[in-house]
Order: C-alpha cells, then sequence, then structure tokens
C-alpha cells in the first residue's frame, strides 16, 4: 500500500481504512482489490463496480477498459450521476477530479457512500447517522465502568471500548474482568485480532492507527460500523433462540401439569374403589355399640378423609381446567385426558362412592335408628338441595369454555346462584341443631351433613373466587409478552402465596413481604411509597397492578432500545409520530391521550416529537 510522507496522518489513515473498505466489498465480489486510492479510481472502473455492490443494482453499459482520457472520464460521470440519483448530495468534486486523482477528494467521496451505503441505516430512532451509531456504543457499554464512549476518536485509543463491545456479544472470546486496563496496545491487538479471526469483521485498521491521541474520527467510525453490523446479526440469532427458548418452557409447564392430573386422578380412582370395596365387605355383629362404632367410623371418614377428596377432586377439576385455558392461551393443541383418567370417569366414580355412602349410612341407621320422620325429611330435603346447588354450581365451572371475558362473566352469574344456598344452610344449620336436641343420629333420607355442606359451599365459593382469580391473571399475562412463562408462573405463585385474603389483591405488608421474597427489600418509607405508586389510586395491589410493576423492575437493557425502534416502526421513518399512526398501531385510545399530554410537538407541528420525548427520558 502507498505510503503518504508529505500528507498529513488522518490522510493516510483515511486512505488505509477507506481502502480495505472497499476491498471488503470487492474481493467478497471476488473483484481484482484496489491498491491505490490515487489511481486506482481514474478510470471510474473500480468506483462502478463499488457502487454496483454496495447499490445491490446495476448502474448499465460503461466502458469496461477505457484506454482515453474521455472514457475515464465518462465512466466517472455515470458513477457521479448514480450517486446523485440516490439522493446523495456531493460538493466540489467533479470527473476530472478523481481522473486527475485528487486524493483529498476521492475520500471524501469514499465518506460520502461510506455514511450512506453503511451508517446511514443505523439511524433507526431519528439521530444523525453518526448519532445512531455512538448511542449503540453506548448501549452496549454502559455496565463497563472503564468505558465511556463520547465520541469517534480519543474513547477509542485505550482498546477498551472494543473489548468491551466483544465481551458484551461474545464472551466466549474474551475475558474483560482480566485486562490489564493500562495496556492499551495490547488490549487494540486483542480486540482487533479477536474480531477479525473470530467474528469475521475486516480489519480496516492497525494498531498504530487506533494508539495515537486522537485517531481520525472517520476512520474510527468506518470501522465500528462494520462491529455494529456484525453483531446485529448475531442479537437477530440470539431473538430466534430465545422465542425458542420460550416455547420450550411453555411445553414443558404444560407437560408438567399433565403429568401431576393423571398422577393424582388415578390415585383418587383407587382410594375410591378401595373404600367401596371396604364397605361392601363390612360386617355387623349385631349390637348397639359396634353399629354406633361404625357409625363413628363413618362419620370420621365423611369429616376427614371424604373432605381430602372432595379438596381433592376440587383441584383436579381446576386443573384440567387450567392445563386448557393455558393451552388455548399460547395457541396449543388441546388436551384430552386419556381413557380411564377423565373427568367423566371421575364423576361416575364419584356418584358410586355417594351411592355406597347412602348404603353404608341406611345400613348403620337400620341398626341405631331412632324415629323423628319429619325432621329428618325435611333435614334431608333442605340438605340434598344445597347439595344439587353446589353440585350445579362444580359441574358449570367445569364447563366453562370459550374466550377469557366469556369465563369470566360466566363465573360471576355461577357467584350469584350461591346467594339462595345460603340462606338454606342457615336453615340447615338451625335443623342440625333441632336433631341433636332430639338426639337423632342417622338420616336414611340423605348423606350430607350440615358441617360437610358448608365445608363444599367453602370450596365451590374458593373455586369460584380462584377460577375468578385465575382468569383475570390469565387475561394479564397474556398481554405480557416480554415476560417468560417461568418468570410469569414465578410472581403469580408469589402473589397467591402473599394474598392470605384470597381476594385477588395484595395490603401493604403482604406486598412488602411478596417483594421481599423476590429479593426486593425496601426501607419502610420506601415501601410505603412504591405501594402507593403501584396501586394507581385503589386500596390494595391487584395481580395486574403487581404484575406491570415486576416486569418495571426485571426487565433488561435492551428496553429503551426496543421502545425507540417500536416509535420509529410505527413513525415508519418520520422524525414525529401522528395520532392516525397511533391509532393505526392499534395503541388504546387512554393511552394516546396520555402520549398526547406528555410528548412535545415537532418542529413542523405535524405530530409528536418521539425522539426528544425519549431522549429525555433514556439518554
Amino acid at each position: 500500500m502507498t505510503a503518504f510522507p508529505a500528507t498529513p496522518a488522518w490522510v493516510a489513515t483515511q486512505h488505509k481504512a477507506f481502502l480495505r473498505w472497499t476491498n471488503s466489498h470487492l474481493e467478497a465480489r471476488g473483484i481484482t482489490s484496489v491498491q491505490n486510492l490515487h489511481s486506482d479510481f481514474s478510470d471510474g472502473v473500480k468506483l462502478i463496480q463499488l457502487l454496483e455492490i454496495i447499490g445491490n443494482e446495476s448502474l448499465g453499459r460503461y466502458a469496461a477498459r477505457p484506454k482515453l482520457r474521455v472514457q475515464k472520464a465518462e465512466n466517472v460521470i455515470v458513477a457521479l450521476e448514480y450517486i446523485r440519483r440516490k439522493g446523495i448530495q456531493l460538493y466540489n468534486i467533479g470527473a476530472e477530479d478523481i481522473v486527475d486523482g485528487n486524493l483529498k477528494l476521492i475520500l471524501g467521496l469514499l465518506w460520502t457512500l461510506i455514511l450512506n451505503f453503511s451508517i446511514s441505516e443505523i439511524n433507526a430512532e431519528g439521530h444523525t447517522a453518526k448519532e445512531g451509531l455512538l448511542l449503540w456504543c453506548q448501549r452496549k457499554t454502559v455496565l463497563y465502568e472503564d468505558v465511556d464512549i463520547t465520541d469517534f476518536s480519543a474513547s477509542w485509543n485505550n482498546g477498551l471500548a472494543f473489548c468491551a463491545l466483544l465481551d458484551r456479544h461474545r464472551p466466549d472470546l474474551i475475558d474483560y474482568d482480566s485486562l490489564d486496563k493500562s495496556d492499551a496496545k495490547g488490549n487494540i491487538e486483542l480486540a482487533l485480532k479477536l474480531a477479525s479471526e473470530e467474528v469475521g469483521i475486516p480489519q480496516l485498521l492497525d494498531v498504530e492507527d487506533v494508539l495515537v491521541a486522537k485517531p481520525d474520527e472517520r476512520s474510527i467510525m468506518t470501522y465500528v460500523a462494520h462491529w455494529f453490523h456484525a453483531f446485529s446479526a448475531l442479537d437477530k440469532i440470539e431473538t430466534a433462540g430465545r422465542r425458542v427458548e420460550k416455547f420450550v418452557e411453555v411445553m414443558s409447564s404444560s407437560y408438567d401439569l399433565q403429568h401431576s392430573y393423571e398422577t393424582r386422578i388415578k390415585k383418587l380412582l383407587e382410594n375410591i374403589a378401595d373404600q367401596i370395596k371396604y364397605w361392601d365387605t363390612a360386617v355387623f355383629s349385631g349390637t348397639y355399640s359396634d353399629a354406633r362404632a361404625q357409625n363413628e367410623d363413618f362419620s370420621k371418614y365423611k369429616s376427614q378423609l371424604k373432605r381430602s377428596w372432595i379438596a381433592e377432586k376440587t383441584e383436579i377439576t381446576s386443573m384440567l381446567g387450567n392445563i386448557k385455558t393455558k393451552l388455548a392461551t399460547y395457541g396449543l393443541k388441546h388436551y384430552e385426558p386419556p381413557s380411564g383418567l377423565t373427568l367423566a370417569e371421575l364423576d361416575v366414580a364419584w356418584k358410586h362412592l355417594v351411592q355406597a355412602e347412602g348404603i353404608r349410612s341406611k345400613r348403620i341407621n337400620e341398626t341405631i335408628r331412632d324415629t323423628k320422620e319429619n325432621l329428618r325429611k325435611k333435614f334431608a330435603e333442605t340438605a340434598n338441595t344445597v347439595a344439587e346447588k353446589i353440585d350445579s354450581v362444580s359441574i358449570q365451572l367445569v364447563q366453562l369454555d370459550g374466550e377469557l371475558e366469556d369465563q369470566q362473566s360466566q363465573v360471576k352469574k355461577i357467584e350469584r346462584q350461591l346467594t339462595p344456598v345460603k340462606d338454606l344452610l342457615a336453615t340447615l344449620k338451625k335443623l342440625t341443631g333441632d336433631l341433636e336436641e332430639a338426639n337423632v343420629e342417622e338420616n336414611d333420607y340423605t348423606v350430607y351433613s350440615y358441617d360437610e355442606l358448608q365445608y363444599e359451599l367453602k370450596l365451590a365459593q374458593n373455586a369460584i373466587a380462584k377460577k375468578l382469580s385465575f382468569i383475570e391473571n390469565q387475561i394479564v399475562a397474556r398481554s405480557m409478552t416480554n415476560l417468560t412463562p417461568i418468570q410469569l408462573e414465578e410472581f403469580e405463585s408469589v402473589f397467591r402465596y402473599f394474598d392470605k385474603r384470597q381476594q385477588n389483591s395484595l395490603e401493604e405488608v403482604e406486598f412488602a413481604a411478596a417483594l421481599a421474597s423476590l429479593g426486593l427489600v425496601y426501607s419502610e418509607d420506601e415501601t410505603h411509597e412504591v405501594f402507593d405508586d403501584v396501586r394507581e389510586g385503589e386500596p390494595s395491589v391487584s395481580f395486574e397492578h403487581f404484575i406491570r410493576y415486576m416486569v418495571d423492575v426485571t426487565e433488561d437493557q435492551n428496553t429503551a432500545e426496543q421502545v425507540f425502534q417500536s416509535f420509529m416502526e410505527i413513525a415508519e421513518g418520520k422524525p414525529y409520530i401522528t395520532e392516525f399512526d397511533l391509532r393505526n398501531s392499534l395503541v388504546p385510545d387512554p393511552m394516546i391521550k396520555q402520549l398526547e399530554k406528555i410528548m412535545p410537538k415537532d418542529e413542523t407541528e405535524q405530530g409528536l416529537d418521539y425522539i426528544k420525548f425519549m431522549e429525555k427520558l433514556c439518554i
């Protein structure tokens, strides 16, 4: 490569960087490389070939082997006219400047091409190309204390900025913490070598070009732009990987739920079968004490074992509903339990259990019966009515289907059906007292007791409350696309655990405990301030409030960049965003009104200046 001893150092540096930039494009297409920018562009052929590559289009016919000066000039004119047609302004340069080898003007022309074809696309948030590239560098190195990128010159001469970018994107290649921060030459050599050999970034500069007090800004920008393009491609691959990871997490969680459902329903069915067999083979000795003892044993079953089975049955039923809702939420294939483990078969087994209970109860009652027939019938009629209504509620909960909002409406209607049951249960409590006063302990007309139905009613109420909470939480979860299923499941589990009142909301003490369990510990004053902010004027923190707060405190460093990108995409490249743009992207009306209040107008008064808005908030 030709040296330039009589010219400023920046000319030699730019010549080297721009020459290598040019050759990185030519050599990728198998075209002979350029040796000297001063002379190799003079016939216009290499310049046209470069433009066809970076512009990805043909420039038409030109003299491939020009001999005469006029042919060379015509080639250069073809190239310059193409540049102007692309809307790129050229100043103080003509065909004769390139033909005559005016190096400074040729370097200026190449810098214009680099800006418009390599760096301009980095302008993703309304900044200039230089600002956009600088902003990308700053965001990628914000966590590195020894790196402070404020320009494309002195900020790079110790090599740490290059090393930080490598560590940020390819931590497998470099151990940043072990670097000698004072060894500028060693750091530059290491970064340039790894970038070239391991990442495939063309080495446009040598160590001595960077290891100066003020490296050439245009050369550094050209080189750093290659880093941007290389690592942007890696970011896309990582995004695809995270998408696959999220899918696997959802599938794994679904399979775990299905396995738990099948294991628990199988065990419950076995327990029911064993209990019925035990009753069928039981015999009475013929004494009152034996009958009374068996009655007490039967009562113990109903007050303890059966209650645990009722709770388990309710949980299993709810679990299957949750599985179906979860799969539907993520658009996955519908799950149907295998034969022998369906809810329909559990209901049949449960009916057999209830029938066996009736037989068992009747056999005991026949031995120790005492009469108060009317009282027993009245008690049985009321108890059976309560049981039927509770069973009806349970069946309706199981049969819920449709969109989440429709299910929510249906559950609220089912909840209102329990109001008359509470009145009937109050009547049943009085009848229970009457039976006790009459020393009547048996009743052939029902298998239900006041305590049992009160417990079942409580379970039904809890089931409704849990179902409402689950649906409401799923509605919230559906919109939380920047959380992984595992994060969402952890936050939801913590929320449910500390929601002691089962109201799907947290008081201040519960909220503080929930945050502490997730590693977020605040002082008493800080906790009170956070609680007031999160609940947004409500008496307590709802699940949606809680999840949105956790999203705010757990989202990664790319969030601001993603918001910038989103505004840019909505604005379709404009430096401002209009109300029509926001509505067209389905932003809710309340959010649009809020943005209009807080976001400044752009200079042309045509829309909202999202660039200044985000710079003020995030930069």
